[in-house]
């Protein structure tokens, strides 16, 4: 066998790395080396670190059908996502993918136009045919859960984003506690009542944020507006935010992502209404212009990467034989800049 030294190219190598020297390579036998390929979830995560840097630096390409027929694993795990140009699930697919890699498996992607009963059905049926270990589902949509009541015996599926009524393992950011952070904010400031512009009523996140606000305005015994509703687009809150700057009583408005208040700050700037001196403006999600907005944007954080990480985590449970946790909440943190202020 050709030894490998630290620090070697793969280049420099007359044939194709093997399992061997990966395990020379990363100090650990040839043992270890196949459980952080086929099971990482047993491995130390130190140990798991160096055999995965050893793979990268080696180039080894584990032959994926001995894999199959040694371990019953492929590798690879199904990501069915809806809607990735998107802020928020794009960026829980990146973190599904990182997390991913970083404990040694592949992703593959089924895109979906529709997150229905059938369009589930056909991408999870064309992941099963890569032989996939396991699904994650990003899950923003009310349909998903019925779609997810229909799952092939045998396969683990856990979804990221979605509600308390998926009939599978959820990892998600905390919704209603975020728009509590953000309608309490404002009220605190001294708005007599918070105006909000919600997302679309079939997406879950949307419908967890009007709770959260309205279940603050009650408690409090202010008046709860009508919400207005938009479409996570910054023309909805644009056409949405003009209608809000002719009523001079709105002072405080919580909106639902934040392309839709970068519309919002465009309309009242445009009507002569000043942010914040006139209006306070919250956001939800803090995109990473949120602090270029002029002004920068009061938002609520959501921690994408850390959703699809918990995610992916409770698949391995799933894989490992782990039946009794149900759901991972993920805070939503409250970040202030300087399109709130205290109300004249």
């Amino acid at each position: 066998m050709t030894k490998v030294r630290p620090g070697e190219s793969p280049a420099e190598h007359p044939r194709a790395a093997v399992m061997e020297d990966v395990a020379e390579l990363a100090g650990v036998s040839t043992m270890t080396v196949s459980r952080v390929l086929n099971a990482p979830e047993k491995v130390r995560p130190e140990t798991r670190a160096r055999v995965l840097a050893a793979v990268r630096e080696l180039g080894y390409q584990p032959n994926s059908a001995a894999r199959v027929l040694a371990t019953g694993r492929s590798g690879m795990l199904g990501v069915v996502s809806f809607d990735t140009t998107l802020y928020g699930p794009a960026s829980t697919l990146f973190g599904i993918e990182q997390a991913a890699r970083d404990s040694g498996y592949l992703v593959s992607i089924a895109s979906l136009p529709v997150l229905n009963r059938n369009w589930i059905d056909r991408g999870i049926d064309r992941l099963r045919s890569q032989s996939v270990d396991g699904v994650i589902v990003v899950a923003p949509h009310k349909s998903a859960a019925e779609g997810l009541r229909n799952l092939p015996p045998g396969l683990p599926v856990v979804a990221a984003g979605g509600g308390t009524d998926l009939p599978v393992p959820v990892a998600a950011v905390d919704q209603h506690a975020g728009a509590v952070r953000a309608t309490r904010h404002l009220l605190s400031l001294g708005h007599r009542t918070v105006w909000h512009l919600s997302g679309p009523p079939n997406w879950i996140d949307a419908s967890g944020r009007v709770d959260g606000w309205r279940s603050v305005l009650e408690a409090e015994g202010r008046e709860v507006p009508e919400p207005l509703v938009g479409d996570w687009t910054a023309h909805s809150g644009y056409e949405i935010g003009k209608r809000l700057a002719r009523e001079p009583d709105v002072t405080a408005i919580f909106v639902a992502n934040d392309h839709m208040a970068m519309g919002v700050l465009r309309a009242l700037r445009e009507t002569g209404r000043r942010v914040p001196e006139d209006v306070s403006v919250v956001g939800f999600d803090d995109v990473p212009e949120a602090d270029y907005f002029w002004p920068p944007l009061t938002t609520v954080r959501q921690n994408f990467g850390e959703v699809g990480r918990q995610a992916f985590q409770l698949l391995l449970g799933r894989m490992a034989g782990v039946q009794d946790e149900p759901r991972r909440m993920v805070k939503a943190e409250l970040v202030v800049r300087e399109s709130t202020t205290v109300s004249r």
